[in-house]
């Protein structure tokens, strides 16, 4: 991409990062206490759904990101529930937090079910989810593609997602992986767009933290690692001062996006690695330059 590309990206890119999410595991809420200042009130926060954490550790966090004035959306892993009534245990009390409106589903990591949920999609149509009051339900996207699964099986799968949410009168956002090529994205959108499936579409994004634990991973792994990165992201490993961002690759996302006509309805979902005060500040810091250009 362009100097020229980046310097006129700036209307594009505080359109792209409006209303942007973010996301925290169960973990994360000292962080979150940390971040409130500089997250955006409203902000959606994806609470995740891990296996080292507990139910009241989701629950927790949602409720905190309740209180600080931000809009919760817990994950719920389909392959890790045990039973269909750890799932309604989990949903009741996400309702006891008022944290039930808005959901995000996925199989999770697990390669066997540990109960009756193989997949995201045998929990959707279980009916569970609108029983406990569930309006809005968050999918998964994979621009890049997945290492498990073939292009033509996720295709299928979200397909089939989006028809039984709208079916059921549930409401659908797609939030896909972090990715490094701005290709494949926008790709990705234009081909779900000619599929008929107008839902909004958070794009996935590494937060500053992210982004320099990729920059150790690359130092670690050699030049061809570390050229990659630089090639994918723009920045110069000898000059981070602790700053490092996506900021080359989101200004090029946002500006083809409204180039070729797919921005509508598209905004950022940051992945902050744990570091949710740093890629808060990033996204103000972003925001305020775009606002410059």
């Amino acid at each position: 991409m362009s100097d020229t590309a980046v310097e006129l990206s700036g209307e594009h890119v505080i359109a792209f990062l409006d209303d942007y999410s973010i996301e925290m595991t169960g973990k994360d809420v000292p962080g979150l206490d940390e971040a409130r200042d500089a997250l955006p009130h409203g902000t959606r926060v994806n609470v995740t759904y891990l296996g080292a954490e507990d139910l009241e550790q989701r629950v927790t966090a949602a409720r905190a990101v309740r209180e600080h004035g931000l809009l919760p959306v817990p994950h719920i892993a389909a392959r890790r529930l045990t039973s269909e009534q750890e799932l309604a245990r989990f949903l009741d009390r996400l309702a006891e937090v008022q944290a039930i409106d808005k959901v995000f589903v996925i199989g999770g990591d697990p390669s066997e079910a540990a109960g009756p949920y193989p997949d995201a999609l045998t929990l959707i149509r279980s009916g569970v989810l609108e029983r406990h009051g569930v309006r809005e339900v968050g999918i998964a996207g994979y621009p890049e593609g997945h290492p498990d699964i073939p292009n033509s099986a996720l295709w299928e799968h979200l397909e089939a997602k989006v028809e039984t949410l709208r079916e059921r009168g549930l409401q659908t956002v797609i939030v896909t992986q972090f990715g490094f090529d701005t290709e494949p994205v926008v790709a990705w959108i234009r081909e779900l767009r000619s599929r008929g499936i107008d839902a909004p579409v958070r794009v996935g994004v590494p937060g500053p933290a992210g982004v320099k634990r990729l920059l150790g991973f690359a130092r670690r792994f050699g030049i061809g690692a570390n050229a990659m990165i630089v090639k994918k992201y723009g920045f110069s490993l000898t000059n981070l001062l602790g700053t490092a961002g996506p900021d080359r690759f989101v200004a090029s996302l946002a500006t083809q996006l409204t180039e070729q006509g797919l921005a509508k309805d598209v905004k950022m979902h940051l992945y902050a690695f744990g570091g949710l005060r740093a890629t808060a500040e990033w996204a103000q810091r972003f925001t305020l330059e775009g606002a410059r250009r």
